[in-house]
């Protein structure tokens, strides 16, 4: 099989497209044939060696992946069922979706659902799956269609991208954060009725409340914009914090929790229960406006992947890549 094989070197890490023989590929109940795959943020670093993920080398990253089952020796997964592959730290721990195969345990597969092609699964994802998670959690905490607007940082982002898509179509207004007036018509393709420009939240401010502005918020930067707009929440309002592209530290009071109610909810999609996966999948599969995804996507190839993995740490990539096998 074909394989994107990051190996250590003396000058470093180097990734290239090798043969590599199926034997080689990790212990597990499920092989699939690989048709689909993406590109995160997690995956940049994988290729990278930033972040210290990856600890074994030869190593194939790709965190998610969609396609065909091979062969089974569990019995829910027949040879022919379309299935999806995101997290449990493939692609991390070990051998991921950048490759023709990967075998996997049963347990981590999710059927892709009816109306949902393996391509479009692959366009939305761990960031869909990731954003869909955040709507859930923000829905089980109140939020409703006519509370107001919802904020969007990130925008432009995967996950960003990705939840402008999914808030607009189930009916909210959406404001989407962006530093580059350029992604302005992307954002408002994909359903983004306001656009926040970063600089108007990128500044801290000593004041720990503002204006109560947006009836929940989907945030994929942290740091100190996470902190201001904690400030700029409704009452009782939420925000589901799924990303720290802005960094990691949160230089906040506990004064929005305490006079406002504000509920700060993380996400996490790696070690998710099935069920909760299952249920986004539908709502995914259900919500998703097909018509709005192709100005998202970017196709690539196993070959373009050491590129564009630099690329999306330092901000360059717009959407979603979707790596045809």
């Amino acid at each position: 099989m074909k394989a994107l094989l990051v190996q250590q070197r003396d000058a470093g890490l180097d990734a290239a497209v090798t043969d590599v023989a199926d034997d080689r590929l990790p212990d597990g109940d499920v092989t699939v044939a690989v048709r689909h795959s993406t590109l995160n943020y997690k995956d940049g670093l994988c290729l990278t060696g930033g972040g210290g993920l990856v600890r074994t080398y030869p190593h194939v990253p790709g965190i998610d992946f969609s396609g065909v089952v091979e062969e089974s020796s569990d019995p829910r997964w027949k040879p022919g069922d379309p299935v999806i592959l995101t997290g449990w730290r493939v692609g991390e721990t070990r051998w991921g979706g950048y490759a023709e195969r990967a075998r996997v345990k049963g347990d981590w597969l999710v059927r892709v659902p009816e109306g949902l092609s393996m391509r479009q699964a692959m366009a939305v994802g761990t960031a869909g799956l990731t954003s869909m998670l955040a709507i859930l959690a923000l829905e089980a905490h109140g939020l409703a269609p006519d509370h107001g607007e919802v904020l969007v940082t990130g925008g432009s982002g995967g996950v960003g991208s990705v939840a402008v898509m999914l808030l607009a179509a189930a009916g909210y207004r959406v404001a989407a954060v962006t530093g580059r007036p350029e992604n302005e018509d992307y954002l408002r393709s994909l359903g983004a009725e306001r656009i926040v420009p970063r600089d108007a939240l990128a500044q801290t401010t000593s004041r720990p409340l503002e204006s109560e502005t947006w009836a929940g918020c989907v945030d994929a930067v942290g740091g100190a914009m996470l902190a201001r707009v904690l400030g700029q929440m409704k009452y009782r309002a939420s925000v589901a914090a799924v990303g720290l592209a802005g960094g990691s530290q949160l230089p906040a009071t506990v004064i929005p929790f305490l006079l406002r109610g504000v509920n700060l909810l993380g996400i996490d999609s790696v070690m998710a229960p099935m069920p909760e996966r299952e249920a986004a999948w539908a709502r995914i599969a259900r919500d998703l406006p097909k018509d709005r995804m192709e100005p998202m996507i970017a196709p690539a190839r196993l070959e373009d992947l050491p590129d564009l993995g630099r690329a999306i740490l330092d901000g360059r990539v717009r959407g979603r890549v979707v790596v045809d096998l």
